[in-house]
Parts: structure tokens; C-alpha cells; sequence
């Protein structure tokens, strides 16, 4: 049987370069974005301006799946920048993967769609909780989810939005102990998405983090319906071992700034 056809948008960002590689075994991956970073991506990229549904829906011939992750993703983007990349990209990937026909929609959300939370420490933070995005690039992220929404309620398309923490090699290469907390290793990554493409639940907002003692964002939900197990944990990378501070430390008052 041929492969299952899944394209990732933004394949040459940190996250997208890992599942390019990693799924690449168990998927036809169709790698889109602007710069190659690899020799293989040389010879395989496809680029369009996800501000052109034309040329974005050349990208979807035979796709299955569409893992969403390109646009602009720094927490401290201006507007214009978020509403370009982050709102009317997302738009245009979600309507030409309806007219392709494509079954699902994989979209690379944010904790930051929920950061006001953590700005006030006020944990712990369920999928379930009313959005409270911390900064623009949190509302672009924030409006993809109730726009996966209306694409799944209005034209059948599956859409499993992922709440991803912090995505490093190295969890300690930040000495924020919010980020500690909200790692997501690149292991994990590959689990939760792999997950998120499997899975027989057809619509879904789900947090995406590793398996710290410290972790404050509920990923049950990510567990029982997407049947993601994370295996990795910040405190085995830590020279010191598990140095967790009961109820959390307190989060600067400028977060996301610096993030």
C-alpha cells in the first residue's frame, strides 16, 4: 500500500526540520517552506506564498494530511506581521486543503493562545479554560483554533489543533523555569504529532508537552483521545537531577517578552 501523502508546512523551522526527518520512514512528507536547510531539502522543497490559495493549493494534489506549521513565530511579532503569516496564511491552508479534499488538519497552536494564564500564575491550565492569549502572536494562534473550528463544523474537515510548549534539544539552554516546565523534547514532538495524524477523533484542541513533574497545562485530554505518551522529562537533562518548585516559580511580569 502507498504511503499516507502529509505535507508540513514551514518544514525548514526547528520543529518542522525534526518531523521531516522523523516521519519521513512513515509517511510520503511533502516539505514546504522558503530556505532549505538540508542538502535532501535542497533537492525537495517546495516553496509557496501561503498568501496565494493558488499556490498553496498546488501543494495539496494527493495529500492526507496537512501538518500546519509555518508563519511567523515569535511571541513578540507586531500585528501586521501575525495577521499576514499567522491569520490569513492559516486561512488559505485550511481552504485549499477543503477544495483538495484533504481529510485533516494538524495545527501547530501555542501556549501562548492560553499565556495570560501563566502571566498570573494562575494554574493549572485546561484545554477546556476560556483563551487568554498574552500577546498578538498569541491571538494569531488563538483565532486559528476557532477557525479550525468553523472548518470542521461547516465542511467535515478534521482538525486537531496542538497547544505546543516549548520545543528544544535542550531544555536547559533556558534558565526560565516556565519554560523548563512547558518543554516539549523533540521525541515528544514527533509522538504528539504522529499522534495527532493517527488518531481516530476528528476535532480537538490539545496541549503538547513533555512529561515534567512541573507541568501545569493538562494534557489528559492529548492522552485518552489522541493516545499520546510522552516519555521525556527536563529534570533528566538537568546536570543537578529534579530541582521542581512546589506551586511553580513566580513568571516576570513582561511574559511573554524574551520568551
Amino acid at each position: 500500500m502507498a504511503k499516507r501523502r502529509v505535507l508540513i508546512t514551514g518544514a525548514t523551522g526547528g520543529v518542522g526540520l525534526v518531523l521531516s526527518e522523523a516521519l519521513s520512514s512513515e509517511y510520503d512528507i511533502v516539505q514546504h517552506g522558503r530556505t532549505p536547510r538540508t542538502p535532501e531539502q535542497e533537492q525537495v522543497l517546495r516553496k509557496a506564498d501561503l498568501a496565494d490559495t493558488g499556490e498553496v493549493l498546488d501543494l495539496m494534489e494527493g495529500v492526507d494530511t496537512v501538518v500546519h506549521l509555518a508563519g511567523q513565530a515569535s511571541p513578540e511579532a507586531d500585528w501586521d506581521s501575525v495577521l499576514a503569516a499567522n491569520i490569513v496564511g492559516y486561512r488559505n491552508v485550511l481552504e485549499a486543503a477543503r477544495q483538495a479534499g484533504v481529510r485533516r488538519v494538524v495545527y501547530a497552536s501555542s501556549n501562548h493562545a492560553m499565556g495570560m494564564y501563566d502571566r498570573h500564575e494562575q494554574w493549572p491550565v485546561y484545554p477546556t479554560d476560556h483563551l487568554r492569549p498574552d500577546s498578538f502572536y498569541g491571538v494569531s494562534k488563538a483565532f486559528g483554533e476557532i477557525l479550525g473550528r468553523f472548518y470542521h463544523d461547516e465542511y467535515g474537515l478534521d482538525v486537531i489543533s496542538l497547544r505546543i510548549g516549548w520545543m528544544s534539544d535542550d531544555p536547559m539552554a533556558a534558565d526560565l523555569e516556565l519554560l523548563h516546565a512547558m518543554w516539549l523534547s523533540q521525541g515528544d514532538t514527533v509522538r504528539v504529532v504522529r499522534s495527532a495524524i493517527e488518531a481516530e477523533v476528528r476535532y480537538g484542541v490539545y496541549y503538547a508537552i513533555s512529561d515534567n513533574p512541573d507541568r501545569r497545562w493538562d494534557i489528559t485530554n492529548t492522552m485518552l483521545e489522541l493516545g499520546y505518551r510522552p516519555q521525556d522529562s527536563w529534570t533528566d537533562r538537568s546536570a543537578e537531577g529534579e530541582d521542581v518548585v512546589e506551586g511553580g516559580e513566580s513568571v516576570p511580569d513582561t511574559w511573554p517578552a524574551g520568551s
